[in-house]
């Protein structure tokens, strides 16, 4: 271990090293357009800069710890090396070029920090390699930009002369910046707005969360007492949005001055510097009023998620409030998933701790959607690792906390990891209460303490916790899947139902969970239809065995008893254990006494004994 490093321990009792580094980044000017005029030669032609950076990297001292397509990442040493080896290398590259037609010739930037690193394995992260990376956006073409640090240190030892850029801004980072004087290049003693904007726009990499901005609705109809309506799901819906904390919203009163407003959508949108619009529209006709919502990825200039409610104006207050809450319930998956889409054209070596977070949701996500344990438990480690990288960069992203909490609490019920059980409950519990001590009023964070309690068999403080997550956020749907269960409990089917219908609607990713707590509810209800509907369904997503067992009991409770017997053989071929009506019974959903005994019932007149 490098004698620099120092180590932390951070909240969780982990050990996270740290230490000063210089970081040097290089990519090529253009890669993609060369690689589409010609893909053999560019790569040719890579491979050949590459073997000359190497050589190099060998002769002063530098250790690539990344790369990401025609990006390379190096550590040194000494600042002074890495100044020489890049003044060399861009001047090996000229006078290659030189040799070159023009289609084949190639042209590195390079940017050099020294700075504050997390070292993880081989691999280095955080502020430092995120600042290096910024100027590297900044250096010219052919050229070399550094930080303040690197000047000062290597101005002193070395006779390389610089070019003082001033303080520039580049996605949300201030960087006091300087160029290698090289004769052959422009001399640029301040870089104006559009360059420092180029590179902002190059460096997409390096994010925070999006920030949403709610135009006022527009009123349609020829009514105008529907202003108020129209205002009032404005106000309401900002009001929602800002309740959540997991994006930055534009004040009511920054929106207000687009009100029957015809710009661009685009030139809106940068006057409130916005990543995405939430608009919308009101049509009233009699007594019924349609309500049409869009959202809209302003960078792309796309719509990515639209809905449209027809409502009866019975209460003004209460369609209104319905409405507003499910347009942000709803917008914010949208844009969650819309920003996890762009992930793959992002540079892992310059990740905030938003795009750490939204790995790390994606990994969760893959979870729930994966069929095979060991998928799933690979899934949950993926999710730790970049919670975990998140946390490390900004210790006060709720939602990175709520993520490694539910990585950890999965972890701590996995039937295949109870020889870590307690130690994975232990983290379980520190990482939710530090999540609640952040933001109490996060429904995951409120979800989190609630599980907390249940596995501290404290069913009181469950329930309260649960209906308060609700009451914060009436479409959340981890909330309103841990509220319908509580019904499902005390088999009121008919309220399980519409609490996980509602959790279906507004998050679909957890549809084979919730059908099968669908399915219970129809058995207790003895819908017999509607419970085949469902076990239909599970059975195109997962065929497990479970369900050959559910299909067979349907079977029977609808007097199909010969193809239930079917079925019943068809699952005992997957559990030859079960054997006996005694053997199904110590494997049976205890979901409540009802739905067991109406199973139990089932698979006994499918003919187990």
């Amino acid at each position: 271990m490098n004698e620099n490093v120092v180590k932390l321990e951070n909240n969780f009792n982990q050990v996270i090293e740290r230490k000063i580094a210089v970081i040097f980044v290089t990519d090529v000017v253009g890669f993609s357009k060369l690689m589409e005029i010609d893909e053999d030669e560019t790569l040719k032609s890579f491979r050949a800069c590459r073997d000359i950076l190497d050589n190099l990297f060998s002769e002063y001292g530098g250790r690539i710890f990344n790369t990401a397509g025609d990006s390379v990442l190096a550590e040194f040493q000494s600042a002074v090396s890495a100044v020489v080896c890049a003044s060399e290398f861009q001047k090996l590259i000229k006078e290659r070029n030189y040799t070159l037609a023009n289609d084949f010739k190639i042209e590195f930037r390079v940017g050099i920090n020294m700075g504050d690193v997390i070292v993880e394995g081989e691999n280095l992260y955080g502020d430092g390699v995120n600042v290096a990376a910024r100027l590297e956006a900044l250096s010219q073409s052919g050229g070399v930009c550094l930080s303040k640090s690197i000047m000062d240190f290597v101005n002193k030892k070395t006779e390389f002369l610089f070019n003082d850029l001033g303080e520039q801004k580049v996605k949300n980072t201030i960087v006091h910046a300087f160029d290698l004087n090289d004769p052959n290049l422009e001399k640029r003693s301040n870089i104006d707005d559009t360059v420092a904007a180029a590179a902002s726009a190059k460096i997409k990499e390096g994010s925070v969360p999006p920030t949403i901005a709610v135009l006022p609705f527009t009123n349609l109809s020829t009514d105008p007492e529907q202003e108020f309506f129209a205002d009032g799901i404005t106000e309401d819906t900002i009001s929602y949005f800002s309740k959540s904390k997991t994006f930055p919203v534009v004040s009511l009163n920054s929106v207000l001055k687009y009100k029957d407003n015809k710009e661009a959508t685009k030139d809106i949108a940068n006057d409130l510097n916005a990543d995405y619009l939430v608009q919308g529209s009101i049509r009233k006709s009699g007594n019924k009023v349609r309500i049409s919502v869009k959202l809209t990825d302003t960078l792309e200039d796309i719509q990515i998620w639209s809905q449209t409610w027809d409502r009866i104006l019975d209460d003004v207050f209460e369609v209104q409030d319905e409405v507003s809450q499910k347009v942000s319930a709803l917008a914010q998956p949208a844009i969650i998933i819309n920003e996890q889409n762009t992930l793959h054209n992002k540079k892992p070596e310059i990740f905030s701790a938003w795009d750490e977070y939204l790995h790390a949701l994606n990994s969760y996500d893959k979870n729930s959607e994966a069929k095979i344990v060991d998928e799933k438990i690979k899934y949950i480690y993926e999710a730790i690792e970049h919670a975990e990288k998140s946390i490390a960069l900004d210790k006060k992203l709720t939602d990175a906390y709520n993520v490694l909490a539910s990585s950890l609490f999965f972890l701590r019920l996995e039937s295949s990891l109870q020889h870590d059980r307690e130690k994975n409950e232990t983290r379980f519990k520190k990482v939710a209460e530090i999540s609640y001590s952040l933001d109490p009023n996060n429904p995951d964070s409120v979800m989190n303490m609630a599980y907390l309690y249940r596995i501290s068999d404290d069913e009181v403080k469950y329930r309260e916790f649960v209906y308060k997550a609700v009451e914060i956020n009436p479409h959340h749907p981890r909330s309103l899947s841990a509220k319908g269960m509580l019904y499902l409990n005390e088999c009121d089917y008919d309220n399980s139902i519409e609490l996980l219908t509602r959790a279906y609607e507004t998050n679909p990713k957890t549809v084979p969970f919730l059908e099968i707590m669908l399915l219970f509810c129809h058995l207790g209800k003895n819908d017999w239809i509607s419970a085949h509907q469902s076990v239909d369904r599970s059975m195109r997503e997962n065929d497990h065995s479970r369900f050959h067992a559910f299909k067979a009991i349907i079977l029977a409770h609808e007097g199909k008893v010969d193809e239930s017997k079917l079925w019943l053989a068809k699952y005992q071929e997957n559990r030859p254990e079960i054997k006996t009506l005694e053997d199904y019974e110590k494997v049976v959903p205890a979901v409540n006494q009802d739905v067991k005994n109406i199973l139990l019932d089932g698979v006994r007149k499918a003919g187990l004994k």
